[in-house]
């Protein structure tokens, strides 16, 4: 299974202040496109701006936005296991206009921050509690449910994060280690046995625990803490299915928050579109002998 999906996805930072003003940190991006290839219970993808498409806009008032992004994935049994890294850089002051009255939108440029980037390598182990329901037929395409059916699905997510901001008189990085426990509900609705509407939703309880240090005008800090996170993941997935050709569309949504302190909360929300595509060919020798053997041996 070869697919492409095309994102509206954007990544920003929300630093809500209950004294002042919000900083909202977006990146320049229209879309992301993500070529992925899935075979047997083994699935790969790679995601990137796509400047051919015109991936980057307005760079002269925005700046540039850099981002790669690699996931395997891992269809065990009844367990997925996902292996997940991401880089992003290049950010800009989005809500210009709470800070200074006198801009003016599509003449005057941004407040950018070309140094500020994130890096994640995250992990997530899931469990699958109904046998009759196929997590493949709506995430790797590698199967065809042909009943309607549904799934509770909890799971174990785990991440490493690091940000790094720099300027010419302060240097800041943040390590961040989240871990949290999400309790996700999958459906798959068929529809005359070709169409399918799949929703889910998965609320998620962690812990996040920071290393701060910085470097103000030659001078160290380093700071620790522990906060608390709530989560709140879910979309809806609507495609038609046949032998060779599949194609459908998607809503998603993630909302995660903290606070920080007794007027501060660090939030970042996403609501985005996908667009997916994809085309099933029986896999070349090279790839499908080796899998085989270990499909066979670990009875998947």
């Amino acid at each position: 299974m070869v697919r492409a999906n095309m994102s509206t996805q954007s990544d920003n930072y929300l630093l809500n202040s209950k004294n002042g003003t919000n900083l909202n940190l977006e990146t320049n991006n229209s879309y992301k496109l993500f070529l992925s290839v899935d075979y047997k219970f083994i699935g790969f993808s790679y995601g990137f701006y796509p400047k051919f498409f015109g991936g980057n806009k307005d760079e002269d008032l925005k700046g540039k936005s850099s981002f790669s992004d690699y996931n395997f994935r891992f269809f065990l049994g009844r367990w997925l296991q996902t292996v997940n890294y991401s880089k992003t850089k290049g950010y800009y002051v989005a809500n210009m206009s709470e800070f200074d009255p006198t801009w003016v939108e599509g003449k005057d440029p941004y407040l950018q921050f070309p140094d500020f980037k994130t890096m994640q390598f995250g992990m997530s182990t899931s469990y699958l509690f109904n046998p009759k329901f196929s997590l493949k037929s709506i995430t790797s395409f590698t199967e065809w449910q042909k009943k309607s059916a549904g799934s509770f699905l909890p799971s174990l997510i785990y991440s490493y994060n690091t940000i790094r901001s720099k300027s010419d008189d302060l240097d800041g990085k943040q390590k961040e280690f989240d871990l949290k426990l999400a309790a996700g509900y999958y459906y798959n609705f068929i529809i005359h046995k070709r169409f399918y509407v799949a929703p889910n939703l998965s609320p998620s309880l962690g812990v996040k625990f920071i290393k701060d240090k910085s470097k103000d005008a030659g001078v160290e800090s380093i700071e620790k803490k522990t906060y608390f996170t709530r989560n709140l993941d879910g979309g809806i997935k609507m495609g038609y299915n046949s032998d060779r050709i599949l194609f459908g569309a998607s809503l998603n949504f993630s909302v995660s928050s903290y606070n920080e302190d007794k007027n501060n909360v660090i939030s970042n929300d996403k609501v985005y579109g996908l667009l997916y595509f994809g085309y099933r060919f029986n896999a070349p020798g090279f790839i499908a002998k080796p899998v085989e053997k270990i499909d066979d041996k670990i009875k998947m």
